[in-house]
């Protein structure tokens, strides 16, 4: 048995779930993962995901005909749960016959996983705990994908390694993907032997000739290191910030001072609790658009998972998953289990 057959062995489940000949995901990234990148991720082999973000009906139909118009290969669509036309994006879904729906961003209501299997699509979820994934697979969902805080953009608490331990050897009737962290072939090969049915990786392709992110950015994934893409903190428990992991820059120094400003605020009496959280949260609004598609990469967002310090340049999405197959099949070829 060749190195690729053992591969092919290996994530067969995935393979056959998502219809692709490489059972490697792109992780949604908003501003990021638009047709371009969607649909050379899916033509070179893996499956392309379009990050819907906060697109409206219209825009989502758009994007999703655009990138039937480039590819003929399988790809999803991540919508957000939280949303408020959710019902209406995932109808546009079924109506353009897109496959596979990804629902991201908190726990999808029971009603939604149902319309779109009822209305023909393979339904997604994330699972940040065992007992969330259980519940996700009750209420119906055909896969999971469970993400580390290694990735980049909004993260939980535990590590991918320690996420695939709890969760692999216990969810068995739905295949499992697994994401954040993951840079070389050598980690994908390790997480298809403790079960996974396929991987998702996001920042291993920013740097794809097919993105369309600013060259600025770019750069700043080229520049950076693992120990840079530092998760945000909340400075005070009364006024929680949902981590996100970026690169450091002169806007998340400013962010740390805009929490401090409002804070004070606060506790001076000059505006209510809600009024400073809604002012803290504010503070990142549009700050990744600013970043990928302007090049303001000092203060816009530069949202990156810690396997950043793995990009090192500029390369086609079919080099990228080239690399990392090469590194998945020496492994194996090492471990002496291939010819």
């Amino acid at each position: 048995m060749t190195a690729r057959q053992r591969l092919d062995q290996l994530w067969s489940r995935g393979r056959d779930y998502l219809g692709t000949d490489l059972a490697i995901m792109g992780g949604a990234m908003t501003w990021v993962s638009d047709r371009n990148l969607v649909a050379a991720i899916s033509n070179a082999g893996g499956f392309g995901v379009i990050a819907s973000g906060a697109m409206p009906p219209d825009l989502l139909r758009a994007e999703i005909q655009a990138t039937q118009a480039l590819t003929e290969k399988p790809f999803g669509v991540n919508l957000i749960t939280l949303h408020p036309q959710l019902d209406q994006l995932i109808q546009v879904c079924l109506e353009e016959k897109v496959g596979h729906i990804v629902l991201a961003g908190g726990l999808p209501p029971g009603g939604a996983i149902k319309a779109a299997r009822d209305g023909g699509a393979k339904v997604m979820c994330f699972a940040p705990a065992l007992v969330i994934a259980r519940k996700l697979v009750r209420s119906g969902a055909d896969a999971i994908v469970i993400e580390g805080s290694e990735a980049g953009g909004h993260i939980g608490p535990v590590s991918t390694s320690v996420l695939a331990q709890e969760i692999l050897p216990e969810i068995r009737d739905v295949p499992v993907f697994v994401a954040g962290g993951i840079g070389r072939g050598e980690a994908i090969l390790s997480y298809l032997e403790m079960g996974a049915a396929g991987v998702q990786l996001g920042t291993r392709f920013v740097c794809a000739t097919e993105c369309r992110a600013h060259p600025k950015f770019k750069q700043a994934f080229i520049r950076g290191s693992a120990r840079e893409a530092i998760a945000s903190v909340a400075l005070d428990s009364r006024f929680p910030v949902i981590p996100v992991r970026a690169l450091q820059n002169e806007g998340t120094k400013r962010f740390m001072e805009k929490q401090r400003e409002v804070i004070a605020r606060f506790d001076a009496g000059e505006l209510d609790q809600k009024q400073a959280q809604l002012e803290i949260e504010h503070y990142w609004a549009g700050a990744l658009r600013r970043a990928v598609i302007d090049g303001d990469v000092e203060n816009g967002s530069l949202m990156a998972g810690q396997s950043v310090g793995m990009v090192t340049r500029e390369q086609p999405v079919a080099d990228i998953l080239a690399d990392l197959l090469a590194q998945a099949e020496a492994a194996l070829q090492a471990r002496g289990q291939a010819a």
